[in-house]
């Protein structure tokens, strides 16, 4: 059984994802979230985590704090929803290949530093794309620059408004998070582990 400790900086709605997959869906019996860290004391991630009795912490942005926390819960896998902060360096190197992010595009297109919310939906519908969807990637020391684990695609509507696409994209990324994260526990990614095995 994996222990996930998920870092979010809102709402938590994939965060609520990853949880009910653990318990009912796809990660039951593989995974279990035992950490919640948020750098934003109102997020209601935190409120979500202790709704379902899982510790949570706010800690802004301290990499010492949040190392030691991942380290006293003995966390095998980090996943980011939501967070709105680059992690460091000596998180990415403590836990390479280990932390994993969702992003709202279709990556490498609409993603970088400040595409994060709407605006990467505002983006898409101005450049005329027929098409986006969310990505879960491995995290790295660039903002949605990390290898890709797992995409979901939906059909850009002609009426579609950034809310509207940011709804439909928000439920795929609920669909597919669990997806990646078992993937990655179950080491189902033979191109990914190649990589990581040369480096």
């Amino acid at each position: 059984m994996k222990k996930i400790a998920v870092l979010a900086s809102g709402n938590g709605s994939n965060l609520q994802a990853i949880i009910d997959s653990t318990k009912s869906g796809i990660l039951k019996n593989l995974a279990e979230v035992v950490l919640v860290i948020s750098n934003n004391p109102s997020a209601y991630a935190l409120i979500r985590a202790k709704n379902e009795n899982i510790k949570a912490v706010c800690l802004k942005n301290s990499d010492t704090q949040i190392l030691q926390a991942l380290k006293k819960e003995q966390i095998d896998l980090i996943c980011l929803a939501g967070y709105m902060s680059l992690i460091s360096s000596a998180i990415i190197d403590d836990y390479n290949f280990r932390i994993l992010n969702i992003h709202p595009s279709l990556l490498p297109k609409f993603g970088g530093k400040g595409m994060y919310g709407l605006r990467v939906h505002e983006a898409v519908i101005k450049a005329g794309e027929k098409k986006s969807g969310a990505t879960v990637h491995f995290a790295d020391n660039n903002y949605d620059t990390g290898q890709i684990i797992y995409q979901g695609e939906a059909a850009v509507l002609s009426d579609d408004t950034p809310q509207t696409l940011a709804q439909r994209i928000l439920e795929i990324e609920h669909q597919i998070y669990p997806l990646a994260i078992k993937a990655v526990i179950l080491n189902e990614l033979s191109e990914i582990l190649d990589d990581r095995k040369e480096d």
